[in-house]
């Protein structure tokens, strides 16, 4: 993958390499001739794809814990932070340590690029516009967080992050980057995490209810994996230090999602209504002007294709390859495990 000196990066780390969007961007990158390591706690990755990756020619994986200082051997050109538990079901399971990869793990990787003079890309998400007063967002909205709700641990972890990456930049001069990313789906996710997609598409291969939450009237912007993993190289390979929205642009409702799902899987289920989580945001829609006119990138892959890539991967698989991660019932919350929560 080239840089933006038009060389290629000859060495890139992916903290949370081993997870579902991070290991996409490890393949992406080895495809385009970069050496990878993968720096990875195994804490929210599915073992069957950590061990596929660290299979990968050109892939060393590295098992640690990113809220420790850590290295890597070689010199490294890139840096893409993008370890930290993103899903409902596991930030809520697992709160401090979300925190402490925002904060110490943010640090962390940030050192690590400065010491080799690395270019920084760090994974926001929209998390940061909270429940958006403004609509759709654009970079310059400063968003409507619940810092102390359920969803805070998740969402000031991130706002945190970016403004460690910008001090950073600002201070010592490290070459840094912020995407911002919008609902994310495609092969790998996991069907217990929370998440609207891969939770419809599990219980309607199961003919179970597609459990909407609400009056399923809240709206999210989907961008499959493979869009969303052009957009942040296309970053890593600019010159941009502000933050960039990718997504996709177009948004649907929960309730739309749901039965659209049913409707290519043919399943006979039906959609059940179920409590709306606390501080669940009613709408969701990038703007994307700058990440078009910067970068040259805007989302591709059409929802019908890339929903139906989806449900082809997750009807591959066997129905007990993964165990259900009960994050309500450990982390105490409300809501029901199974009810989908169109996380940002």
């Amino acid at each position: 993958m080239e840089g933006r000196k038009g060389t290629p990066f000859r060495h890139a780390v992916v903290t949370g390499g081993a997870g579902f969007l991070g290991s996409h961007l490890c393949e992406a990158l080895l495809a385009g001739g970069t050496e990878v390591t993968c720096v990875d706690d195994l804490c929210t990755a599915h073992p069957d794809h950590a061990a596929a990756l660290a299979d990968l020619p050109g892939l060393t994986m590295v098992r640690a814990d990113v809220t420790e200082p850590f290295d890597v051997a070689g010199e490294v050109d890139l840096v893409l932070h993008f370890a930290s538990p993103a899903s409902p079901a596991d930030y809520l399971r697992l709160p401090l340590h979300t925190l402490e990869t925002g904060s110490l793990g943010t640090r962390n990787a940030l050192a690590l690029a400065r010491r080799h003079g690395a270019r920084f890309v760090l994974a926001s998400t929209s998390e940061v516009y909270g429940d958006p007063l403004e609509h759709p967002q654009s970079e310059r909205y400063w968003g409507n967080v619940n810092p102390v709700g359920p969803r805070s641990v998740y969402d000031e972890a991130k706002r945190f992050s970016e403004a460690l990456t910008v001090a950073e930049g600002e201070v010592n001069g490290t070459d840094t980057g912020i995407v911002r990313l919008f609902n994310t789906y495609g092969p790998r996710m996991r069907g217990h995490d929370g998440r609207a997609v891969p939770t419809f598409v599990r219980q309607a291969l199961a003919g179970e209810p597609l459990t909407v939450t609400g009056d399923g009237r809240q709206t999210r912007s989907l961008t499959y994996v493979s869009d969303t993993v052009a957009g942040v190289l296309a970053l890593a390979a600019s010159d941009l230090r502000t933050p960039v929205n990718i997504g996709n642009p177009t948004e649907i409702t929960m309730r739309e999602l749901a039965r659209t799902v049913i409707r290519l899987t043919g399943s006979s289920s039906t959609v059940r209504m179920v409590d709306r989580p606390v501080d669940d945001p009613m709408v969701r829609r990038p703007d994307i002007t700058l990440a078009r006119g910067k970068l040259q990138w805007e989302p591709v892959v059409e929802a019908a294709d890339g929903l139906a890539r989806t449900i082809a991967w997750f009807a591959g698989r066997r129905a007990d390859a993964e165990q259900p991660a009960d994050a309500a019932q450990q982390a105490g919350a409300e809501q029901p495990a199974d009810a989908a929560r169109p996380a940002g």
